[in-house]
């Protein structure tokens, strides 16, 4: 249905919504709440605890006549009321919001909670005039807006869109029966508009429900399509890859001879090979997919690996030319010439590369394979569907192997890796040592510094982390660059780079390549290290800010280190003193199982976090705001198995499954 059919929506609040990637009414009801205010529990400011998130209602009674500036940051203070004790709200780097305030106005505010000696504050809350009707609705949802579209705006045009909108669901009315599930519209409704928080749990499940049941379908058909047959073209026998797995030097782990195993079993049959290889930090993918690599180019075949950074690629590309000598190796990057690229785009295309590595610069249009028979993608999670398909389409019918270092709970390899099978290392090399883990509060922050200057006086090198370039809104995080000053004033002695994701590639590779050759004692960066190289001598991550990552990031993040015999380190600093911060970075210091902790995190993030989305990835971002159990997933599995064997409602579920697979194509990672 057309937005133009809702009720109160004018032009330029359509303009609005158009720009935050709404175009119909069901897009409208797809906008779920970002967050829900419990009317029945408003809480003194007095009784909050310190870092507390908090539904306080208070009347503004001053607003300063103009904004100050300290720095770069913006900022103003506004004088409020609650109960006639005053207290003050700040707002960083938002002047805007100033005119959107009156004095002698009651606002409903929502934020966290600063009570620093009894000095009560608030620093930038989300907000709105409160409306007494508000308080008998109990539970009121809050909705990500811009522009023209305030909340109760968004508020009254979705109620109306509610009225005008029906969903259809595909699940069978016999299967909705036997499990209990929601009438769906029902279930839109309750979302946007709950009475209890036990109804809106059940509601979003149904809804979490039938958006993946949709997926799953979809990567069902995907994958099915793709099982086409080949000639077998694999002439390598079993004894032969054996001696190839001797060039090593050590004894595959377990995993690693599965993996192995699993990948020979598929290129041997007259069947693609779409398989996904996923690992812990350090489990040995590399390995394994240089023993495919192996079977392609032995058998007279090109092979290519992808990476999603040129350090990276580079790093494989060196891997390759050591335990593959005999065969010839290109590598094909952005940073190359002009007359570089065209030297190796030719050499691709007539066939005298054996192995192609490189970055995204292999997806170009004018690279042509002369006869591609496997392709390898490096850290998939870095990639999207779309350009995977991309690089599959540059051979004749294909077999793909991709890797993963980013483990993903089983519940989610059923969304992001529908269409692939599945090999899972999860045992890691016998050189690798535990990681030790310390969680680092303020007053231990000296001596952290004097135990890792001693450690770069060991010969060992450290990497410092920061959550972001231009630090935090409030001041309470430091930025990358204000966090290498005050390391380079507090160890002038040593050799600091500074790394982020604002520099050139160029830039970022050369300073990766010389702390890799020693050159440099510490890197201070923000994320852009996540996916790196391998760097034996590091032995410290210090991470700031470390409640600001996702537990799955911050694994991946200690896992840079421990990459030798060496003793290594793992420190996590945060100013949040919540206990629920506390118990997230507790359980990474207990952890040292990805696949453990990406369950944890998963508990915690939800699905929608737990992905992100580029381009048209509107899918997750959506159910992002949902909260659902692992169950949902599961079930949604079993009904698209279901519909899919019994045929239920076949061509429909089809057509509209590969629609939402289209949307889905460029979801990554976070």
């Amino acid at each position: 249905m057309e937005l133009i059919k809702i009720k109160g929506l004018s032009d330029k609040r359509i303009q609005d919504l158009n720009s935050m990637g709404i175009f119909s009414a069901e897009d409208l009801l797809r906008h779920f709440p970002r967050n829900y205010l419990d009317m029945r529990k408003q809480v003194s400011l007095f009784e909050a605890q310190n870092n507390d998130f908090a539904l306080v209602k208070a009347m503004v009674v001053s607003i300063p006549n103009y904004v100050p500036r300290n720095g770069k940051y913006n900022f103003f203070k506004v004088m409020c009321v609650q109960d006639e004790e005053p207290f003050t709200i700040i707002w960083f780097n938002q002047p805007y919001i100033r005119s959107k305030l009156k004095e002698g106005e009651t606002y409903l505010f929502y934020g966290r909670i600063r009570n620093r000696f009894g000095v009560i504050s608030m620093t930038n809350p989300t907000f709105e005039p409160f409306d007494n009707n508000l308080r008998l609705k109990g539970i009121v949802p809050v909705y990500s807006v811009k522009g023209s579209l305030t909340q109760k705006v968004m508020r009254n045009v979705i109620s109306d869109a509610l009225k005008k909108v029906t969903f259809e669901t595909l699940i069978s009315q016999r299967n909705c029966q036997t499990y209990g599930l929601y009438d769906l519209n029902t279930a839109y409704s309750v979302v946007h508009d709950p009475d209890s928080f036990e109804n809106l749990y059940n509601a979003s499940e149904r809804i979490a429900i039938e958006e993946y049941f949709i997926m799953i379908s979809a990567f069902k058909f995907i994958k099915g399509d793709r099982q086409q047959a080949r000639f077998n073209r694999y002439n390598v026998s079993g004894a032969q890859l054996k001696e190839f797995t001797n060039r090593f030097g050590f004894e595959f782990t377990q995993g690693q001879k599965t993996a192995v195993n699993e990948i020979y079993g598929d290129l041997k049959k007259p069947i693609i090979m779409n398989r996904l290889l996923q690992g812990d930090v350090g489990s040995g993918k590399t390995a394994v997919s240089l023993c495919a690599i192996f079977m392609a180019v032995k058998s007279g075949y090109q092979a290519v690996m992808l990476a999603p950074t040129e350090v990276l690629a580079k790093q494989n590309y060196a891997i390759i030319q050591r335990f593959l000598p005999e065969f010839e190796v290109g590598f094909l990057s952005g940073s190359l010439t002009a007359k570089e690229k065209e030297a190796v785009k030719i050499k691709i295309k007539n066939g005298s590369l054996d192995i192609v590595v490189g970055t995204h610069a292999i997806l170009e249009k004018d690279v042509i394979f002369k006869d591609l028979a496997l392709c390898v993608c490096d850290e998939q999670q870095r990639f999207g569907v779309a350009q995977r398909n991309n690089l599959i389409e540059k051979g004749n019918k294909p077999d793909v192997l991709i890797m993963s270092a980013t483990p993903i709970p089983r519940t989610l390899s059923l969304i992001f890796y529908g269409d692939l099978d599945i090999s899972t290392i999860y045992d890691k090399p016998k050189a690798r040592k535990e990681i030790k883990t310390n969680i680092v509060p303020r007053i231990k922050y000296e001596s952290m510094l004097n135990f890792i200057d001693q450690q770069i006086e060991d010969g060992r090198q450290v990497y410092f982390v920061c959550p972001k370039i231009e630090g935090d809104d409030e001041g309470s995080v430091l930025s990358v660059t204000e966090l290498y000053e005050e390391l380079t004033k507090k160890l002038p002695h040593r050799k600091f780079e500074l790394l982020h994701g604002k520099m050139k590639d160029s830039k970022k590779t050369e300073i990766m390549l010389d702390f890799k050759a020693g050159k440099i004692d510490a890197i201070v960066s923000t994320t852009v290290i996540e996916v790196g190289i391998d760097v034996p001598n590091a032995t410290v991550m210090c991470i700031f800010g470390a409640d600001r990552f996702g537990l799955s990031q911050l694994h991946q993040l200690r896992g840079r280190v421990g990459r030798s015999d060496l003793d290594s380190y793992c420190f996590l600093l945060s100013d949040n003193e919540s206990e629920s911060t506390k118990n997230r970075l507790l359980a990474l210091k207990e952890n040292s199982d990805g696949f453990k902790i990406s369950e944890i995190d998963y508990e915690e993030r939800g699905g929608g976090d737990f992905l992100g989305t580029r381009q048209s990835g509107k899918f997750m971002s959506e159910l992002g705001a949902l909260r659902y159990t692992t169950g949902a997933i599961f079930l949604a599995k079993k009904l698209a198995d279901d519909a899919i064997n019994n045929c239920d409602n076949i061509e429909k579920l089809k057509e509209v499954a590969l629609i939402k697979y289209e949307k889905f194509k460029d979801v990554t990672l976070n």
